[in-house]
């Protein structure tokens, strides 16, 4: 007898209990039209995934239940969804424990509920701050297939999914809270196969999507059979819905869509990264300091095209170092993408903090110290519209300058969300050349000039930094790989190059500390999974 299963791949909020019942049921009449069977939504998706410390607060548990009763009742009321087995995400406490389940439910009754068995700590993980293990499985028939309950990081070891096996389950339903990172569907793709599909089950993997602070969840949702073969493939950073048909415990295959190259995931992820932080938390418009230069240029794309052009503002402000060619590219540039554009000179400003500070000053030569005082003249400004209007501001650095330090505390570090806080710069330029082959809204030669602070006379970023792909390469090996510094040097780096970075690096711990809260793409961002002291005397 052939079994649907449907994938609610949604994007439930962290706390709104309210608004992830509602989802959850229209899900569920809307696979139960397509003549569904099961429908298995992501983890947690009754409370939003990760809900971090609010998983302490008594009064948490006790809303969720409340709200998990009352998703019941819905589902009772509701004949079409007669027979529907609806698999739910929700923290449960259980003898003075608390556990991260999913459970079953069937015309408004539980079935049974699975407790998580393998509870991550590691990069973004604090599984074990908040959860208890279990090792009970759960399996359940539907027409006479035997479907398991696993819950994400069960499924990347073998024993969960053994006990499932040995208990007579045939397809393995996983509800996944998995963030993204670049590559990371091919490691789901590799794990499930190494840990469900040899052990002679199929994989219906649902998982959420939406942005959460810092972390990205692409939902990439998929169906695997037991020989690993992907049958089914849902949406890159989008909700969807996807209904897969079952002979016995084998998965009819679905057509897959075309894969999307690298650039193109991650400009998603920023986009609805940027669109999920200001929607979920109620700003009603964001504010960009436009520069003529490719970060800012980028964030601006992203930002139009998570929010529209009528939600952004960009805003020029001109030092007695700025270019010309950087006033013609940001008036080119916000003229192709429609939003308002303001001008407003920081030159008067600056020679007021010259002629207050000229006394304290004297005898010194210029330095990084005048630079400075322009880029947090910029940073107030912004700081000043945001406070008068409601907009927050999206600061514009990327992660090669986190890395090293090059950028200003309390000027452009000041703002709400680094939107490209963990894009190199040589990924920047690919994002930007891959936002134009859509359309043209990055002028070339934004993308064509040496970037530059603009902070004195004829800066260029390579006159104290290398060629930023020697940076980035440098950083990628040092910070996302952990690789020590004599293993960078056998690869052929040059020591003062390798000893300048890594050196920056470890001295700027004290900045990025301070900085924003920024979108993560790699599988190691400067955020919740980089816990350096800053304190430290440690130079490896």
């Amino acid at each position: 007898m052939t079994v649907k299963v449907a994938i609610a791949q949604i994007n439930s909020t962290v706390g709104d209990l309210a608004g992830n019942r509602a989802k959850i049921l229209d899900y569920a009449r809307r696979a139960a039209a397509q003549g569904a069977d099961v429908v298995l939504t992501p983890e947690l998706s009754l409370v939003g995934y990760p809900p971090e410390d609010l998983l302490l607060r008594q009064a948490f548990y006790a809303k969720t239940a409340h709200t998990f009763d009352a998703l019941m009742a819905d589902l009772a009321a509701l004949p079409e969804l007669r027979d529907l087995h609806v698999v739910v995400g929700h923290p449960i406490l259980r003898d003075g424990k608390r556990f991260n389940a999913s459970s079953v439910i069937v015309n408004g009754k539980l079935l049974g509920t699975y407790c998580k068995h393998e509870l991550p700590n590691d990069t973004v993980f604090d599984e074990k701050r908040y959860f208890s293990s279990a090792d009970q499985p759960l399996v359940f028939d539907v027409k006479g297939v035997r479907f398991g309950l696993n819950i994400c990081e069960d499924t990347w070891f073998p024993h969960a999914p053994a006990r499932a096996r040995a208990a007579g389950a045939q397809v393995l339903l996983v509800p996944n809270g998995s963030p993204y990172h670049m590559n990371k569907l091919y490691l789901r793709f590799n794990t499930m196969r190494d840990n469900v599909t040899a052990q002679g089950m199929s994989v219906v993997y649902a998982n959420l999507v939406g942005g959460q602070d810092e972390l990205i969840f692409d939902g990439n949702s998929f169906v695997m059979d037991q020989d690993g073969d992907i049958c089914a493939h849902l949406k890159h950073c989008e909700e969807d819905l996807q209904v897969v048909e079952f002979d016995a415990g084998t998965p009819r295959r679905i057509a897959l869509g075309d894969e999307l190259p690298i650039e193109a995931q991650v400009y998603q992820a920023l986009v609805l990264g940027v669109r999920d932080y200001i929607g979920k938390n109620g700003f009603p418009s964001v504010l960009i300091g436009l520069s003529g230069g490719v970060d800012s240029a980028l964030t601006l794309a992203v930002a139009v095209d998570a929010l529209g052009a009528d939600r952004v503002r960009a805003v020029m402000m001109p030092s007695p170092y700025t270019a010309e060619i950087s006033w013609v590219d940001s008036r080119d540039m916000v003229k192709r993408v429609g939003v308002r554009y303001d001008e407003i000179p920081i030159s008067d400003c600056f020679q007021a903090f010259r002629t207050t500070l000229a006394a304290d000053f004297a005898g010194l030569p210029e330095d990084a110290t005048e630079e400075n005082i322009q880029a947090r003249i910029r940073g107030t400004i912004l700081m000043a519209l945001s406070n008068k209007h409601g907009a927050i501001v999206l600061t514009t650095g990327n992660k090669s300058e986190m890395a090293v330090g090059y950028c200003t505390l309390y000027g452009d570090m000041a703002g709400g969300f680094a939107v490209i806080k963990d894009i190199a710069k040589t990924l920047v330029y690919r994002l930007c050349a891959y936002r134009n082959q859509i359309s043209p809204v990055i002028p070339e030669r934004i993308l064509t000039r040496a970037p530059s602070a603009e902070l004195r006379p004829d800066q260029t970023d390579q006159d104290s930094l290398p060629p930023y792909e020697v940076l980035d390469a440098i950083m990628q090996r040092y910070m996302e790989e952990n690789q020590g510094i004599a293993e960078i040097l056998a690869a052929g780096y040059r020591p003062e190059d390798v000893e300048r970075v890594t050196r920056l690096i470890k001295i700027n711990e004290y900045k990025r500390r301070q900085s924003p809260v920024g979108i993560r793409v790699t599988h190691r961002g400067f955020g919740r999974d980089w816990r350096y002291p800053i304190t430290s005397k440690f130079r490896e």
